[in-house]
């Protein structure tokens, strides 16, 4: 047989020189067009596979090297079953009738239900749907709807006989993942041996792995590109576990075939892929298909994509509350619409529905918080008792925000130490000069006994900067300004005398005669001690576990508070009074130590700021102590009983009824009933009957006979006894509203967490990670403690099922 069959003949006759280098780089250009296009297709990213029936697109209209894959990802996914979700209801000759949940159990493998189109599809079908897949229903259940509810036959009917169209889909799917029965499969057979060896590979690689994903380190060098595979860390920890683990380094280095080391970059995309999918599969599985709450925000990552972070807060199966991180959504556009629908796919993405949302918290911004077309406003409308709550650590930040801009002193005072310390850190000089300057006053502090000597006192204090969105960081910084102000004058005075410009130089006589004045150093003073009285509002709001009843009552606590400080009350455990005589005494104090004038405050006040045609007619005393320290005290005051009251007062007054502190004294039937009623998709006519005379029993039983149930501190660990009790059973709807009370979310921490790991994992050197890969990385980092418990072996099943690999385990 000739060879021409399969060979074009080259002509003898030479080409000329460039004609060759022409037809070679045409060759050449061809081959790069037909490999690039050949990767574009066998490329694509499983979180944008439509989660709803309804949504998806049509399997033959995929690329045909991609549909296996793509049903290998729908079939571990499973059937889209919302659990928990309102199916609502259609007439049928008069007759309501609606989709019934108990189906999913009686057909488990197959039924799906879409929420957009309320019609139920086949899952097997819909995989392996050819263009003659017209009998036993099966267009029905795959590229059309079915929505006859009141024909559940029509399920059997689907179903057929043993050779129906169904039933081969469903034969279909399961040699799909008996790939080691297949005839690639076949072609690749090996030993036991060689899949011996092969596990041990990929073990060590999820090993690997593990210990990246923990760090937040990089894989493939800096830059996560493919050419840095050769020199990333995932080599050198592979190296490094070889070279000291005696039983895995013949197999991992030595021994491996060339083409199956387990360290291609698609394979550690992959392993990365298995972690994120199994980690948020043990947070689906201990969320158990209950209610929960909806803590979203939006930031940019360093790349400067928008990128949208979902935690979910629930009370897990023993009565704790949890809050854990789902996972990032790349959004281009941030409208309330596309955050729904991005918070739809998701949620869908895992069987999980809006109808089961019972609360949600947000930031301030408009596409959130709108009250027309605000992400809450359109969450409401597909579930009537998903209660927004604002997030309290963004308004306590709000108020020292808005005080800031009422008060012109305070926006000074802010400005000036920011400044300052801005110039102290602009070079790693002036932070040795002030490292310096601290010891030399810390040990002359202790020479002179003004200091007592001990473990963990006296640590050396750094220059921090206040966050725009975090109240706590303002409250620290003023601290450590008053705490280091020697060194800060020190550093500053060395700049006036040995700074190399001009502008410096200025800059600095300007902030050292600002700072030693006794205006800067009262409101120092005054902003720290009201700050303070809200510090431990601001840490508490920080724990996963809070509620929203001792959130408010810290509210209230630093309300009180600050009214004490107001009106110069006196304070049996400092034996003085706390307000004005205090602050005055403790702000002179400090500047005679640090030799800074005192002003006469019986002299009319001079404000060196305004004109002298605007001269305010009133001494230094007043000025001080109606016009900054009243004011500032009012202001703050006035913007907590603004801000602090976005949930509904029915709703705060029930659960603080349920609240356990002080042998439910607060405890208030009616109220807790009015409290039931916000939730109308639980509490029907029936049950509210039920609960009345289930409330009656319980406070009988937890008040005046168990004792079990007394010195409880919070709803949280009312919570864990009904649960540790078994009464959740016995008072089922009264556990239900206390788990609701929990369900309210307080601030969003829990996001901020998720944002500050965004930025180690993709920094300014990693900024070429895709977001699937982002995404993958930062969900282990996050729920580090939900990841430690998925084993190797389930990683690894979740890998092989992902793609056709050469060797089945």
């Amino acid at each position: 047989m000739s060879l021409e069959k399969y060979f074009f003949r080259v002509p003898k006759t030479s080409l000329a020189p460039q004609n060759q280098n022409q037809l070679r780089r045409d060759e050449n250009v061809n081959q790069i067009e037909i490999s690039s296009h050949s990767s574009q297709r066998q490329e694509f990213d499983v979180n944008d596979l439509k989660a709803d029936p309804a949504e998806r697109t049509p399997i033959l209209n995929y690329h045909p090297n991609l549909r296996d894959e793509i049903r290998r990802a729908y079939i571990i996914k499973g059937p889209c079953q919302p659990q928990n979700h309102q199916f609502p209801q259609t007439n049928f000759f008069g007759t309501p009738r609606r989709f019934v949940y108990t189906w999913f159990d009686e057909y488990r493998d197959w039924l799906e239900y879409s929420i957009s189109a309320d019609a139920a599809y086949c899952l097997p079908c819909y995989l392996f749907q050819g263009e003659n897949i017209n009998q036993g229903g099966g267009n029905v259940f795959s590229t059309k709807e079915f929505t006859n509810w009141h024909r559940k036959d029509s399920f059997a009917t689907h179903i057929g006989l043993p050779n129906s169209v169904h039933n081969q889909s469903q034969r279909k799917c399961e040699d799909l993942m008996r790939e080691q029965q297949s005839i690639q499969a076949a072609f690749y057979k090996l030993d036991d041996k060689s899949k011996h060896e092969y596990r041990i590979r990929l073990n060590t690689s999820i090993d690997v792995v593990r210990l990246l994903l923990d760090q937040g380190f990089a894989f493939r060098g800096h830059d996560e590109s493919e050419s840095s595979l050769n020199k990333g860390n995932f080599l050198e920890v592979l190296s490094w576990l070889a070279a000291r683990c005696d039983a895995i380094k013949p197999f991992v280095l030595e021994k491996a075939p060339k083409n199956n080391k387990m360290t291609s970059h698609d394979i550690q995309k992959d392993i990365v892929t298995a972690c994120k999918i199994k980690t948020v599969k043990a947070i689906i599985e201990d969320i158990n298909s209950d209610y929960f709450a909806l803590l979203v925000d939006e930031s940019r990552d360093v790349s400067r994509k928008e990128q949208m972070a979902i935690c979910l807060r629930y009370v897990d199966k023993m009565g704790f509350v949890m809050e854990a991180f789902f996972g990032l959504v790349h959004i281009k556009d941030t409208s309330a619409l596309s955050l729904k629908k991005a918070i739809v796919d998701v949620l869908a993405h895992h069987s999980l529905t809006l109808s089961n949302v019972r609360g949600q918290c947000y930031d301030g911004a408009s596409n959130m918080q709108g009250e027309l077309g605000g992400l809450k406003t359109l969450i409401r409308q597909e579930s009537r008792s998903a209660h927004s709550v604002h997030c309290f650590a963004h308004q306590l930040q709000l108020t020292l925000v808005a005080v800031s801009k009422k008060c012109v002193q305070v926006g000074e005072l802010v400005l000036l130490i920011s400044n300052i310390l801005n110039v102290l850190g602009a070079s790693f000089k002036r932070v040795d000069n002030f490292r310096e300057s601290q010891k030399k006053h810390l040990q002359m502090a202790l020479d002179m006994g003004e200091l007592e000597t001990g473990r963990g006192l006296n640590q050396e204090l750094g220059l921090v900067k206040a966050g725009d969105t975090r109240w706590g960081s303002h409250y620290k910084s003023f601290g450590n300004f008053i705490s280091s102000f020697d060194s800060i004058v020190d550093v500053l005075d060395t700049l006036v005398e040995n700074a190399s410009t001009l502008e410096e130089r200025a800059s600095a006589s300007g902030f050292l005669r600002s700072c030693q004045t006794f205006e800067t150093i009262f409101l120092l003073h005054l902003m720290t001690d009201v700050l303070g009285i809200t510090n431990d509002l601001n840490v508490s709001l920080q724990k996963k576990e809070q509620d929203i009843a001792n959130a408010m009552i810290l509210v209230k606590v630093a309300k009180r508070r600050l009214q004490a400080l107001r009106d110069n009350e006196w304070d049996p455990l400092f034996k003085k009074n706390i307000g004005w005589d205090s602050l005055k005494e403790k702000v002179e104090a400090f500047c005679i130590k640090h030799d800074i004038s005192l002003p006469n405050f019986d002299d009319p006040y001079a404000n060196s700021g305004r004109s002298r045609r605007k001269v305010v007619i009133c001494t230094t005393l007043h000025h001080y102590r109606v016009d900054v320290f009243y004011k500032i005290i009012d202001w703050q005051l006035q913007e907590l009983n603004d801000r602090f009251n976005e949930v509904t007062s029915d709703l705060l007054n029930g659960v603080s009824c349920l609240n356990p502190i002080d042998s439910f004294s607060s405890f208030d039937i009616r109220k807790i009933m009015r409290m039931a009623e916000l939730y109308p998709d639980d509490f029907d006519g029936s049950n509210m009957r039920a609960l009345e005379n289930q409330l009656v029993n319980y406070i009988i039983d937890v008040r005046d006979i168990d004792e079990r149930f007394s010195n409880l501190g919070g709803l949280g660990e009312l919570s864990r006894k009904l649960v540790e009790t078994k009464k959740h059973l016995t008072y089922s709807l009264v556990f239900l509203l206390v788990k609701f009370a929990l369900l309210l979310p307080v601030a969003t921490a829990t996001v901020e967490r998720a944002f500050s790991a965004m930025k180690i994992i993709k920094n300014d050197l990693r900024n070429r990670m895709d977001d699937e890969f982002l995404d993958g990385c930062i969900v282990p980092y996050v729920e580090k403690k939900v990841f430690k418990d998925v084993s190797n072996e389930c990683i690894m099943k979740t890998f092989q099922e992902m793609k056709c690999r050469r060797v089945q385990l």
